[in-house]
């Protein structure tokens, strides 16, 4: 009996063991997941924030998607962020342990503001602002990326990159937004912006073996004036021009799950 005994408690032992050892190696590997960007990772627009000056919201797509992987998260994205932000204020964040790294970035960079803001001006052209950000995204933002990118392949080198694009913002199909002021024409015309800036994005990301996230899909049925939009247009009670808690919740994330 006491030799049964013991081997009772052996094979128990090693049993335990076995169901321990895969525990504390899935605590061990906790995925070390940062978040680099601009108000568009950052939720602006999503609210509500857990840091005002930058927009910081727990409703962005990097918050949730550090919420689903459980994972030891650093969040750095930025409302306003531009590309020299980026390095000055946020890779600092990133080191050889870091496993997961989210970037969106680049609007700022073109002055994709400025162009907004005249189209939705009152008998002003916006194709001339238009027309400079599409020249800033094709003559100066591929150069202020591969920075950003490289820095990130420095600091990081054994992670896995997403790099997020921006939706088209307009339906195009009815002048509902800023009381009419953007006609359907200047509504299709920024969606061409959006569109030549995806492209640049794109380029720029895979050129360093990172993987490009589209949102335009996602977003598409889903525009300023469409039934159910995803992003806000004009308006004084929110961030204008920027993806809502819908957008980060059924339009970003889905696509970075998708990608991963």
């Amino acid at each position: 009996m006491d030799r049964l005994r013991r081997s009772t408690v052996t094979v128990a032992a090693a049993l335990a063991a076995l169901l321990i050892a895969p525990a504390a190696a899935a605590q061990a590997q906790q995925t070390e997941y940062v978040a680099l960007g601009d108000s568009y990772s950052s939720g602006s627009g999503a609210g509500p924030y857990t840091d005002a000056a930058c927009q910081r919201s727990n409703k962005a797509h990097p918050a949730l998607l550090a919420a689903d992987l459980g994972a030891e998260f650093t969040f750095v994205a930025c409302g306003g962020a531009t590309t020299d932000d980026v390095l000055a204020n946020q890779v600092q964040a990133l080191d050889s342990g870091t496993d997961l790294v989210t970037i969106g970035i680049g609007g700022n960079d073109i002055g994709w503001t400025d162009a907004v803001i005249a189209c939705i001006t009152p008998f002003k052209n916006c194709t001339p602002a238009i027309e400079e950000s599409e020249r800033r995204a094709t003559q100066e933002l591929p150069a202020k990326l591969d920075a950003v990118y490289s820095e990130i392949e420095s600091r990081a080198p054994d992670a896995e990159v997403l790099v997020t694009g921006y939706p088209r913002l307009f339906a195009a199909r009815n002048t509902c937004d800023a009381l009419g002021s953007i006609s359907i024409a200047e509504q299709a015309r920024m969606n061409q912006g959006a569109d030549l800036l995806s492209g640049v994005i794109q380029a720029a990301a895979e050129d360093h073996g990172f993987t490009y996230v589209d949102v335009r899909d996602e977003f598409t049925g889903h525009e300023i004036c469409s039934r159910t939009p995803w992003l806000h247009g004009f308006t004084i009670l929110d961030v204008p021009y920027h993806p809502n808690a819908a957008g980060h919740a059924s339009g970003y994330y889905p696509a970075l799950l998708g990608a991963l």
